[in-house]
């Protein structure tokens, strides 16, 4: 079960889905990755590709409900870094919620394919990615990857590690805490669709990439970071 990708999709991944329940999902997605400690990974992988003093463009792609872009928000903040921040979803009910939720946080939203993002701006330093690689078949991940490099973006992904004790250890706890039927089949089932180290570095050069580090982080995540080749 676990030397393979999954293929199955996700409930999350379905066109329609009831706005209260998606955004039920949304909240307890949200305090998973926060108490996990998964949303440092976004951090110190940031802090790896921006310097203070300069400015940035970074876009998270395939935003959700815009939890990730408020935690970077504070951390910037707090960080003192110059970050111009942007989410791309392509559901109108995300980009609904994420309005709503991010309240004051300096975050522009734009509801798009995140292929079309040059459409809306000329320029991306930043495309972030956190739990949104897992979603993709492997030629997509290949494509993402090519898109970060043909527009000389840094790309940086945070993602989960398939593996067996994240399987049983998100299948247990959501059975016994989550109140989201989202959640309790699609958390175990995510770390089913998740990577092995061995696989990203596979996508990586069957994307072209040159300059790349893929990292373990706690708890069974991955910190992938792709330079573009110009720089």
């Amino acid at each position: 079960m676990f030397r393979f990708r999954s293929q199955d999709k996700e409930l999350l991944d379905q066109e329609e889905i009831p706005p209260l329940d998606l955004f039920r999902n949304l909240r307890e997605l949200d305090f998973i990755n926060h108490w996990l400690g998964g949303y440092k990974i976004s951090f110190d992988a940031l802090k790896k590709v921006i310097k203070p003093g300069k400015p940035y463009i970074l876009v998270d792609i395939g935003c959700g409900g815009g939890d990730t872009l408020k935690r970077i928000d504070q951390w910037n903040r707090n960080a003192g870094y110059q970050l111009d921040l942007y989410g791309v979803d392509i559901k109108p009910v995300c980009i609904a919620y994420a309005e709503k939720n991010l309240g004051t946080a300096s975050v522009k939203l734009i509801c798009d394919d995140y292929r079309h993002i040059f459409n809306h701006l000329q320029q991306v330093d930043v495309i972030h990615a956190c739990l949104f690689c897992h979603h993709l078949a492997e030629d997509q991940l290949v494509e993402l990857v090519r898109f970060a490099l043909h527009n000389k973006s840094v790309l940086v992904i945070n993602d989960l590690e398939r593996n067996s004790l994240a399987y049983y250890s998100i299948k247990w706890l959501t059975q016994l805490f989550s109140k989201s039927y989202l959640v309790k089949n699609d958390a175990p089932l995510s770390v089913l669709r998740g990577f092995k180290k061995v696989e990203w570095l596979a996508i990586l050069q069957k994307a072209g990439a040159v300059k790349y580090s893929v990292r373990n982080k706690w708890a069974f995540r991955h910190e992938v970071i792709v330079y573009g080749n110009a720089g």
